[in-house]
């Protein structure tokens, strides 16, 4: 049996874009904005900003895009396992024929968003090192200037103030005033700060404000807070909220204080027990000062009834007795020197009258000068027959003439000739 074949006027024909817009009204018409709950997976953040994921249950799952526009305002950031609740609207993409779940809200389904915010940051800065002990700043004991960074016209700033006046009034502070909440308050605690050590004629910093809801307190759990605290070369004490309340900025700063009237007091001494201590130790001092009078007193009292000072002079004639002794034993080595040098002398100067030619000229020599030139003979063969001579003996001269010169060495004497003294 043969079916007649229907033309096409009389069916309608779509092409795969009509179909998908007309499936994408109807989706997006049919649906108004939802909340739905599941498990994020495959999550991508794109560099464009715009996030992608997909939320399943045990059955199920479904295409996801949050926005960039949206997105931005997240205080957490979205984790594969992570239970979420979202609210959007079903859209489709008609490049892929494809429905998908646009995102408005997200949040955490069971925790809230700020806290799984505030222990993601947590995470990130303890692995950073932000909260190592050894980085903590030492405490001034006794600041001259404090800055703080807090509102001006919030109760924290009127209790420090009161605290500092009634503690230590001396000290001098400097308001660096911020807002503590809402938009942008991180910005300004950290430009606060910065300016602080900027101005570097602080001692010490105090961060904080009164208590308040989490959402009020958060501008301290905001990474730009925690790292201008870092980066402060002042140490900073922080001082946020009540006592159950604990921000990032604790954990940074060098010390935290559960309160501001807390840090005031954690900042400065007690000006009354610093009289107190003053007053203890001057007592102890002057007691100090009493026994030491009365020990040397003791002492002096025991020099006056000592056998020294009872019989002084002779005490003085042991001394100059001594200094007799002293005396003998210089003379005596005075007079030995003196002695020893004076031999020596003597023998020196026998020594060089002994080598003088007069000395010499006495024992029966004499010198022959050459009178045309004055020049005094050695060698017989310096001469020659004419010459005439000048003989000088130890008293007196003699000339002559040479008549004739005999070569050789021979010499006789009953007496040798003197050496030559080489001292």
């Amino acid at each position: 049996m043969q079916f007649p074949l229907e033309r096409p006027a009389e069916r309608q024909i779509y092409t795969i874009s009509q179909l998908t817009r007309e499936i994408k009204t109807i989706l997006e018409s049919s649906f108004p904005p939802i909340w739905i709950e599941g498990e994020i997976s495959n999550f991508k953040k794109h560099s464009s900003g715009h996030m992608y994921f997909v939320l399943k249950d045990e059955n199920c799952q479904l295409p996801v895009v949050m926005w960039r526009s949206h997105n931005q305002r997240l205080f957490f950031i979205p984790q594969d396992g992570m239970k979420v609740l979202a609210q959007g609207n079903l859209s489709v993409y008609e490049r892929r024929g494809q429905y998908q779940f646009e995102i408005i809200q997200l949040q955490p389904a069971g925790i809230g968003e700020l806290q799984i915010a505030f222990e993601q940051l947590k995470t990130k800065l303890r692995e950073e090192g932000l909260f190592a002990e050894d980085l903590k700043k030492p405490i001034p004991r006794f600041p001259d200037k404090i800055g703080i960074v807090t509102s001006p016209t919030g109760a924290a700033i009127r209790d420090m103030v009161s605290i500092f006046g009634r503690r230590f009034p001396g000290v001098e502070l400097i308001l660096a005033p911020v807002r503590v909440q809402g938009e942008g308050a991180a910005e300004e605690i950290s430009r606060a700060i910065k300016d602080l050590n900027q101005f570097g004629a602080v001692d010490l910093i105090i961060v904080g404000r009164g208590g308040g809801s989490l959402e009020d307190l958060w501008p301290f759990n905001e990474e730009v807070v925690a790292r201008a605290i870092h980066d402060s070369r002042i140490p900073i004490i922080s001082a946020v909220g009540h006592e159950v309340d604990f921000s990032i900025a604790d954990l940074v700063a060098d010390l935290r204080a559960p309160t501001p009237s807390a840090a005031a007091e954690l900042a400065v001494p007690n000006r009354d027990e610093l009289i107190d201590i003053v007053r203890n130790n001057m007592g102890k001092l002057d007691r100090l000062v009493r026994d030491k009078i009365s020990y040397y007193r003791e002492r002096v009292g025991n020099l006056e009834n000592s056998y020294a000072l009872r019989r002084p002079s002779d005490v003085t004639k042991q001394y100059q007795q001594r200094l007799d002794d002293l005396t003998r034993g210089l003379e005596i080595q005075y007079s030995y020197k003196l002695n020893f040098h004076k031999h020596q002398i003597e023998n020196l100067q026998k020594q060089v009258i002994s080598l003088s030619p007069q000395s010499i000229l006495s024992r029966g020599y004499s010198l022959c000068f050459r009178d045309q030139d004055g020049k005094l003979v050695k060698l017989a063969k310096e001469l020659k027959a004419g010459d005439k001579v000048r003989i000088q003996f130890y008293e007196g001269q003699a000339k002559g003439k040479i008549d004739e010169t005999l070569p050789g060495k021979d010499f006789q004497s009953s007496e040798p000739l003197p050496e030559k003294n080489e001292g």
